[in-house]
């Protein structure tokens, strides 16, 4: 543990709790991807694997079961819940998230640290993770004007990437085997994803303005 990651975890789980917000006080996903959600709840329910079988702290078992069950929760209220559902932007949120599934589980055949079925499924979620922010972005671009929770929510889950890459950079450092080279670069690729969504989030903080991507 170091000071990267924990501000990383912290502002992962800030995101989270926005976007629980946002649904729980306003009762709608306008502007939020389903397909993305979706996406997320697939990477913890697989990175996650080894929550009944490996211990390393109380700290970590705690934020593996948050990850999880708040993925689970926000998923199941967009789909199921009967008044947050009719929000949802189901013409907008048309990008084919299931190719992503598809090859991200292929590239974890392929590229993996190790061939067990932990291990797999462990580069699996790196993998979808990198590209699970894909439908949000393409549906806020669509959509054009964007409500201050949901860029909010979407800054904070880019802001927890680059606080994982200088994680990464310290614990190579500092380390003499840190070997994670699959969560490294995957870390950089989502981190380069948000790079036209930050860039208008700094000309609207800068302009103090509403957010608004271009189509």
């Amino acid at each position: 543990m170091n000071i990267f990651r924990l501000a990383g975890d912290m502002t992962h789980l800030f995101s989270i709790l926005v976007l629980l917000l946002k649904i729980y006080a306003t009762k709608s996903c306008s502007g939020i991807s389903r397909k993305t959600q979706e996406l997320y709840a697939i990477v913890f329910v697989a990175r996650y694997l080894d929550l009944f079988t490996d211990f390393i702290s109380v700290y970590n078992t705690f934020m593996k079961v948050v990850f999880i069950a708040s993925s689970l929760a926000i998923f199941w209220c967009m789909r199921f819940h009967p008044m947050v559902r009719r929000s949802y932007d189901r013409d907008l949120d048309t990008f084919r998230h299931y190719f992503l599934v598809g090859a991200s589980f292929a590239l974890a055949l392929i590229l993996h640290e190790k061939f067990t079925v932990q291990e797999i499924f462990w580069a699996f979620s790196i993998y979808l993770e990198a590209v699970a922010i894909l439908p949000q972005l393409v549906l806020l671009q669509r959509s054009g004007n964007v409500d201050n929770l949901t860029v909010q929510y979407v800054f904070f889950l880019g802001a927890y990437r680059a606080f994982y890459i200088l994680n990464w950079i310290y614990r190579y450092m500092t380390e003499p085997r840190f070997t994670r080279w699959i969560a490294c670069a995957s870390g950089v690729v989502q981190t380069a994803l948000y790079a036209d969504f930050f860039y208008y989030y700094f000309i609207s903080w800068k302009n103090n303005s509403k957010l608004k991507l271009p189509a």
